[in-house]
Protein backbone atom coordinates (compact mmCIF):
# COMPACT_ATOMS: atom_id res chain seq x y z
CA UNK A 1 0.00 0.00 0.00
CA UNK A 2 2.02 3.27 -0.85
CA UNK A 3 1.73 6.11 1.68
CA UNK A 4 -0.42 9.08 0.50
CA UNK A 5 -0.04 12.13 2.66
CA UNK A 6 2.54 12.29 5.49
CA UNK A 7 1.20 14.63 8.50
CA UNK A 8 3.28 16.58 11.15
CA UNK A 9 2.57 19.12 13.59
CA UNK A 10 3.68 23.00 13.62
CA UNK A 11 7.12 22.09 15.23
CA UNK A 12 10.06 21.59 13.62
CA UNK A 13 10.96 18.60 15.18
CA UNK A 14 8.05 16.83 13.86
CA UNK A 15 8.81 17.93 10.38
CA UNK A 16 12.30 17.11 10.41
CA UNK A 17 11.77 13.77 11.15
CA UNK A 18 8.83 13.45 8.76
CA UNK A 19 11.42 13.99 5.65
CA UNK A 20 13.53 11.81 7.38
CA UNK A 21 11.31 9.07 7.38
CA UNK A 22 10.53 10.06 3.70
CA UNK A 23 14.15 9.05 2.82
CA UNK A 24 13.43 11.41 -0.35
CA UNK A 25 10.16 10.05 -1.55
CA UNK A 26 7.82 12.45 -3.38
CA UNK A 27 4.65 12.38 -0.65
CA UNK A 28 2.45 15.32 -0.03
CA UNK A 29 3.35 17.03 3.65
CA UNK A 30 0.02 18.37 5.54
CA UNK A 31 0.90 20.33 8.55
CA UNK A 32 -1.59 19.89 11.19
CA UNK A 33 -1.38 22.19 14.21
CA UNK A 34 -4.65 19.91 16.00
CA UNK A 35 -1.46 17.24 17.26
CA UNK A 36 0.55 19.76 18.36
CA UNK A 37 2.23 19.39 21.87
CA UNK A 38 0.04 20.36 24.76
CA UNK A 39 0.23 23.97 25.54
CA UNK A 40 2.19 24.83 28.95
CA UNK A 41 1.86 28.02 28.42
CA UNK A 42 4.34 30.04 30.98
CA UNK A 43 5.85 26.49 32.16
CA UNK A 44 7.32 26.03 28.67
CA UNK A 45 10.76 25.83 28.88
CA UNK A 46 10.85 25.53 32.44
CA UNK A 47 12.72 22.32 34.13
CA UNK A 48 10.54 19.52 33.89
CA UNK A 49 10.33 19.44 38.29
CA UNK A 50 8.24 22.64 37.65
CA UNK A 51 5.64 21.18 35.05
CA UNK A 52 5.74 17.86 37.25
CA UNK A 53 5.19 19.91 40.42
CA UNK A 54 1.84 22.09 38.95
CA UNK A 55 0.74 18.69 37.57
CA UNK A 56 0.75 17.13 41.08
CA UNK A 57 -1.77 20.00 42.67
CA UNK A 58 -4.13 20.27 39.37
CA UNK A 59 -6.26 18.36 37.56
CA UNK A 60 -6.66 17.58 33.51
CA UNK A 61 -9.46 20.12 33.30
CA UNK A 62 -7.47 22.44 34.70
CA UNK A 63 -5.61 25.04 32.11
CA UNK A 64 -1.45 25.38 32.81
CA UNK A 65 -0.96 29.43 32.96
CA UNK A 66 -1.33 31.05 29.87
CA UNK A 67 -2.01 27.37 28.26
CA UNK A 68 -4.85 24.80 27.75
CA UNK A 69 -5.93 22.09 30.12
CA UNK A 70 -4.72 18.23 29.49
CA UNK A 71 -8.54 18.01 28.37
CA UNK A 72 -8.32 20.61 25.92
CA UNK A 73 -5.95 19.30 24.25
CA UNK A 74 -7.36 15.04 24.44
CA UNK A 75 -10.19 16.89 23.00
CA UNK A 76 -7.71 18.43 20.31
CA UNK A 77 -6.44 15.50 19.40
CA UNK A 78 -10.03 13.32 19.21
CA UNK A 79 -11.06 16.11 16.19
CA UNK A 80 -7.37 15.33 14.82
CA UNK A 81 -8.12 11.27 15.14
CA UNK A 82 -12.12 11.90 13.25
CA UNK A 83 -10.08 14.07 10.52
CA UNK A 84 -7.44 11.36 10.15
CA UNK A 85 -9.59 8.59 9.94
CA UNK A 86 -11.22 10.46 7.34
CA UNK A 87 -8.88 11.15 5.10
CA UNK A 88 -9.11 9.19 1.65
CA UNK A 89 -5.76 8.19 1.72
CA UNK A 90 -5.11 4.55 2.34
CA UNK A 91 -2.08 4.90 4.13
CA UNK A 92 -1.23 8.17 5.84
CA UNK A 93 1.91 8.71 8.36
CA UNK A 94 1.90 10.76 11.16
CA UNK A 95 4.73 12.16 13.03
CA UNK A 96 3.42 13.82 16.31
CA UNK A 97 4.50 13.82 20.15
CA UNK A 98 4.38 11.38 22.72
CA UNK A 99 1.03 12.33 24.34
CA UNK A 100 -1.23 12.41 21.08
CA UNK A 101 0.71 8.41 20.75
CA UNK A 102 -0.40 7.61 24.27
CA UNK A 103 -4.28 9.23 24.22
CA UNK A 104 -4.67 7.56 20.74
CA UNK A 105 -3.44 3.53 21.85
CA UNK A 106 -5.33 4.07 25.63
CA UNK A 107 -8.18 5.03 24.13
CA UNK A 108 -8.57 3.05 21.44
CA UNK A 109 -7.62 0.13 24.00
CA UNK A 110 -11.17 1.08 25.56
CA UNK A 111 -8.66 2.13 28.70
CA UNK A 112 -10.61 4.53 31.02
CA UNK A 113 -7.43 6.53 31.72
CA UNK A 114 -5.82 8.07 28.52
CA UNK A 115 -2.74 7.72 30.53
CA UNK A 116 -2.70 3.91 31.35
CA UNK A 117 -2.02 1.25 30.63
CA UNK A 118 -0.06 2.73 27.58
CA UNK A 119 2.23 5.57 29.61
CA UNK A 120 6.16 5.26 28.54
CA UNK A 121 6.13 5.60 25.04
CA UNK A 122 9.16 5.15 22.99
CA UNK A 123 10.50 7.54 20.67
CA UNK A 124 10.52 6.58 16.76
CA UNK A 125 8.14 3.93 17.28
CA UNK A 126 5.24 2.99 14.93
CA UNK A 127 1.95 2.15 15.79
CA UNK A 128 -0.78 1.04 13.46
CA UNK A 129 -4.59 2.15 13.66
CA UNK A 130 -7.25 2.18 11.24
CA UNK A 131 -10.28 4.40 10.81
CA UNK A 132 -12.26 2.46 13.11
CA UNK A 133 -9.66 2.43 15.88
CA UNK A 134 -9.06 6.36 15.09
CA UNK A 135 -12.85 6.66 15.59
CA UNK A 136 -12.77 4.58 19.11
CA UNK A 137 -9.96 6.56 20.20
CA UNK A 138 -11.79 9.96 19.99
CA UNK A 139 -15.37 8.95 21.19
CA UNK A 140 -12.98 6.99 24.00
CA UNK A 141 -11.12 10.76 24.41
CA UNK A 142 -14.80 12.60 24.03
CA UNK A 143 -16.29 10.18 27.19
CA UNK A 144 -13.26 10.78 29.29
CA UNK A 145 -13.13 14.50 29.17
CA UNK A 146 -16.61 14.56 29.79
CA UNK A 147 -16.58 13.54 32.52
CA UNK A 148 -18.52 9.86 31.42
CA UNK A 149 -16.01 7.94 32.65
CA UNK A 150 -13.74 8.74 35.90
CA UNK A 151 -10.37 8.66 35.41
CA UNK A 152 -7.56 7.82 37.99
CA UNK A 153 -5.15 9.87 39.41
CA UNK A 154 -3.57 13.33 38.60
CA UNK A 155 -0.27 12.56 37.54
CA UNK A 156 -0.54 12.48 33.31
CA UNK A 157 3.27 12.11 32.45
CA UNK A 158 4.59 14.00 29.66
CA UNK A 159 7.14 16.39 29.21
CA UNK A 160 7.68 20.29 28.73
Amino acid sequence: MPLGLVVHTRFGRTRETAAIALGGRDVELYEEPLLDDVGVGDLEGLPIDDYRAWKRVHTRADAFPGGESLDDAALRYAEAFRMLAGRPEQAVLVVCHEIPVRYALNAAGGSDDLDRPMHDIPNATPYLFDAPALDRAATRIEEVTAGVIHTSGVDHGGTT
